[in-house]
Order: structure tokens, then C-alpha cells, then sequence
């Protein structure tokens, strides 16, 4: 464990949560770095660039909400709000910003923790979707994020460059609700609802090359008015 080098700030208001986090953490391998307010997270983050961060939006300076937009505005380390929060509306405008995942208060320590794994794993691609000699595979699809190239039955299936970052995206959160912006920010670094439309045409025809149809084999599943999520095997 204690070859783990990766660095995590952690930006949390409350002392003792702050120190049972870094305690956790700690004991997992992690560096920690810690700050109690915005602005002291902001320039920390800015000092000593880590690998992760967590984040609770209700800071005493300002919304936990402004460190995203300004980590998000040059940077895609990953972001975990851990919050009080638990309306729809909080975790939708913190994943919009560009945070990696959301979990509520109380936490369960091995529920962070396996976030925090799988944040940083999908971080470690040298691009979208490269986890290196990683293989994804569900019911008869398999994904090579080596070769950058998608399987049904063993036959390759022919996509774009596009139509494989959005698969190969999605693939990295199974199960999970990626919303329509947090796609298109990470696929065409945009953030205009225009791009809506173009994310729809893309996600259509990768459907008709999966060969999908209603209710037989789908991959990725559509949460209407929301987002999309890779199907995990577990429905």
C-alpha cells in the first residue's frame, strides 16, 4: 500500500471529518494535502497539483460550486464531492460543472474509498478511454482500450473516432448517469446546448451499429432528458 504516491486535497470545512478522511487516506497510501476553505483548496490546488480532489460544497468562503469552475477551467483532475446535499438539482449542477462523482454524507469509508480507485484509474488513460491493457466487456461486447476498438459476438464493430471516445467515456462509469453536458464537455470540450443535437445524432448511430433495438440487447441506455449510462450487468 504504501507505494501508492498518489496526491489527494482535500477541501472540507469540518475539522474532524477533514482529519478522519486524511486518516483513511492516509492509511490507504495516499498523500494528503488538506484546506478548510475555498480559497485555501484553490491555492493549494494551484501550488501542488494533485492527483484528486475532494470537495464539499458547503465551504464558509464561497460554494464549493466556484473550485470546480475554476479547477475545470484548465484542469481534468478528477473532482469527488462529498456533500450534504442530496437534492437532484446540487448532484446534476455539480456533475455539469465537471465533478468526476457525488457522494453523500454520511459515507461509508469503503464506498469512498472504491470511488476514489476508480476516479483515479479512469484519470490514469494517457487519452480518453486508454486504461492501459484494460478490457471492458458486458454481456457480448468487449471494448479494447489498446486498440481502440469495440467487439460484439468477436466481430469488430467499424465506429468513428468520436463514436468510440463517447463508448469508451461511458464505459469508464458502468451504471453510471453520465449527463448530457458532463459527455459533451469531455468529448468536444464544449459546453453549448447546441451540441446536444450533434452528442443525439452521434449516440443514434451507435445504437444502429450495435444493432440495437428496443428492449433486445442494449448496451448503453438512454435516461431521458438526463443523460445516457453504459449498461453494468446488473439489471
Amino acid at each position: 500500500m504504501s507505494s501508492n504516491k498518489y496526491k489527494i486535497l482535500v477541501v472540507e470545512d469540518e475539522t474532524n471529518i477533514r482529519s478522519f478522511i486524511r486518516t483513511i487516506l492516509e492509511a490507504n497510501g495516499y498523500q494528503v494535502l488538506t484546506a478548510g476553505t475555498c480559497e485555501q483548496g484553490m491555492l493549494i490546488f494551484s501550488s501542488h497539483c494533485p492527483d484528486l480532489i475532494i470537495l464539499d460544497l458547503g465551504l464558509p468562503d464561497r460554494d464549493g460550486q466556484d473550485l470546480i469552475r475554476a479547477v475545470r477551467d484548465g484542469s481534468a483532475v478528477p473532482i469527488l464531492v462529498l456533500s450534504a446535499r442530496t437534492n437532484e438539482k446540487d448532484k446534476v449542477e455539480a456533475l455539469d460543472l465537471g465533478a468526476n462523482d457525488y457522494i453523500t454524507k454520511p459515507f461509508g469509508t469503503a464506498e469512498l474509498l472504491a470511488r476514489i480507485r476508480a476516479a483515479l484509474r479512469n484519470r490514469r488513460g494517457a487519452e480518453l478511454g486508454a486504461l492501459p491493457g484494460g478490457k471492458f466487456a458486458v454481456r457480448d461486447m468487449e471494448i479494447n482500450y489498446d486498440q481502440r476498438k469495440v467487439y460484439i459476438g468477436g466481430e469488430e464493430i467499424k465506429l468513428t473516432q468520436t463514436e468510440y471516445n463517447i463508448v469508451a467515456l461511458l464505459s469508464e462509469y458502468p451504471g453510471k448517469v453520465l449527463t448530457y453536458a458532463a459527455i459533451i464537455r469531455e468529448i468536444w470540450r464544449e459546453s453549448d446546448s447546441g451540441s446536444v443535437k450533434k452528442l443525439q445524432v452521434n449516440m443514434a448511430n451507435i445504437r444502429k451499429k450495435f444493432g440495437s433495438r428496443p428492449g433486445a440487447n442494449q448496451y448503453i441506455i438512454n435516461e431521458l432528458g438526463v443523460g445516457y449510462r453504459m449498461y453494468d450487468g446488473n439489471e
